[in-house]
């Protein structure tokens, strides 16, 4: 990267001279939202950042994550340790792909284009962008299935709406699309809303998270009391070792996805020590504590009304105060909402925008999430916890860490942290590697792949998701994510470190 091209600040951040950005603006691969940030743009800060993960993390997953590892065998600290750590490894690759965006100013789609090629950075582009919809599609199923039953609760005549439409009442689905209508009008809006909106509505959830905790405490004859039952959730009896590299991969895949596009959130960081600080404040404390909060009251509710309701939407149907109804209707909806917004819209948004990114905006890259999100029919993605589990997060989990390992290794070991921006719009470029495609990209990650996909395939095709006779492809596969990551580090590596085989600018 030449000097007369970018300005170097003096805590490290670059950003495109004038002269510079206005050269590639009439490239192919340039439109204004995919564009590096100006210094200017670059506005959020250690609040900001820790906000966005307090945001994501107060979802009803979350709460309902830990239920599924007690469920299978474990006690509730076995299972809050288990998130703790999944949730400190993934914070690693979260920092470090984080550190691109936030020195250089580039989403992630296109810092992938330094390690995949400006045509190959489609790849893990699209990968990461149909997770995402299914991400999508998941939470506004459950956004609108939280709205459907507080409707429900709060207006008698709303469930006399019974017709039976794909197996779920018409009243269900008319809060589904209203949910999802309620996303496409925000999406339209852009990325710079997110911000506030996760920014405002932090504490909001916070303090609905606390109450709830609180109430169950106080209902259910104090905390060790609660705690002393969650037992009562247990289904089955299991060793512990047994469950722990499933629950420890799910923990890690939970946020897989987010540790490869975090960059299109922190190049609007203030300074890496906003990002990393930020992510460090809000993603794993917030996990863990509304897990936990997940699992406490969930074990009250034995005591209290002499059943488990791991729902919190129908424990809240238990309630007979409407304002307080209201109330909890509100912070769930701000709780979908956030989530789905910042973690399932930006990143596809970015990713199918990377596609044709003269045609395509970022508004019309969300917009063909919404449609993809319905498409990918998610009320059979929650068909079980067993599936959601050891289907949905471990199966894409091995996809993440192996995009993950070359984008790591590619940025920190082969280039030195080096990136030469403007190159990174030209279609014929040293990025380009000659064809669009960078073939040691693309077999690192096929080869990455392949040894867990056998375990995949029978982990889909059992009920539930845990085979009961495990060979060795279905234990490769329940250590998913940190198999296809190694394997794709190293090899990236290997295939790489021929300088006459890497970019000459880089």
């Amino acid at each position: 990267m030449t000097e007369t091209e970018t300005i170097r600040h003096e805590d490290g951040r670059v950003e495109l001279k004038d002269e510079a950005r206005r050269e590639i603006e009439g490239s192919p691969l340039f439109n204004e939202d995919l564009a590096p940030t100006t210094l200017a743009t670059r506005t959020w800060s250690t609040w900001n950042i820790a906000a966005l993960w307090i945001g994501m993390s107060v979802v009803i997953t979350t709460y309902t994550l830990a239920g599924g590892f007690i469920e299978a065998g474990m006690n509730w600290w076995q299972a809050m340790l288990t998130i703790l750590l999944g949730n400190c490894i993934v914070l690693i690759p979260m920092v470090m792909n984080a550190h691109a965006g936030t020195k250089y100013g580039v989403s992630f789609p296109v810092l992938a284009r330094a390690s995949f090629g400006t045509l190959g950075a489609n790849i893990p582009a699209i990968l990461r962008a149909i997770v995402a919809c299914g991400w999508f599609g998941i939470q506004t199923w459950i956004g609108g299935t939280a709205i459907d039953a507080l409707l429900g609760a709060v207006w008698g005549g709303w469930a006399s709406v019974d017709t039976v439409i794909a197996g779920n009442p018409l009243h269900t689905w008319i809060a589904f699309l209203l949910f999802w209508a309620i996303q496409v009008v925000i999406i339209l809006k852009g990325i710079e809303g997110i911000k506030y909106l996760e920014s405002w509505s932090a504490p909001l959830l916070l303090l609905g998270g606390l109450v709830l905790l609180v109430w169950a405490a106080n209902a259910a004859g104090g905390l060790g009391n609660v705690l002393a039952g969650v037992t009562s959730l247990q289904k089955r009896q299991s060793d512990f070792w047994s469950i722990f590299p499933g629950a420890l991969t799910a923990s890690v895949g939970y946020w897989a996805t987010l540790s490869l596009n975090i960059p299109d959130f922190t190049r609007y960081a203030k300074s890496q020590r906003s990002q990393m600080l930020g992510q460090a404040l809000g993603l794993p404390l917030t996990m863990t504590a509304f897990a936990f909060i997940g699992v406490a009251v969930t074990s009250a509710t034995v005591i209290i009304y002499g059943e488990a309701i791991p729902d919190p939407v129908k424990l809240i149907q238990r309630f007979d105060s409407t304002l307080v109804i209201l109330f909890a209707m509100i912070v769930i909806f701000i709780a979908q909402l956030t989530t789905n917004m910042a973690a399932n819209v930006v990143s596809p948004s970015n990713d199918f925008s990377n596609l044709n990114p003269r045609r395509i905006s970022y508004v019309t890259g969300g917009l063909i999430t919404a449609v993809i999100g319905i498409l990918m029919m998610p009320w059979q993605l929650m068909s079980s916890m067993g599936a959601y589990i050891f289907t949905w997060l471990i199966g894409y989990s091995g996809l993440m860490g192996a995009i993950g390992g070359i984008l790591i290794c590619d940025y920190f070991l082969i280039r030195g942290r080096r990136l030469d921006v403007a190159e990174l719009f030209k279609p014929d470029g040293i990025y380009s590697y000659g064809s669009g495609f960078n073939w040691r990209a693309i077999v690192a990650l096929v080869v990455a792949i392949a040894p867990v996909v056998p375990g995949f395939l029978r982990a889909a095709t059992t009920p539930g998701g845990q085979v009961s006779d495990p060979n060795i492809f279905d234990t490769l596969y329940i250590y998913a994510w940190f198999v296809t990551f190694g394997i794709a580090f190293v090899l990236y590596y290997l295939l790489s470190i021929s300088k006459s085989q890497l970019p000459k600018k880089a």
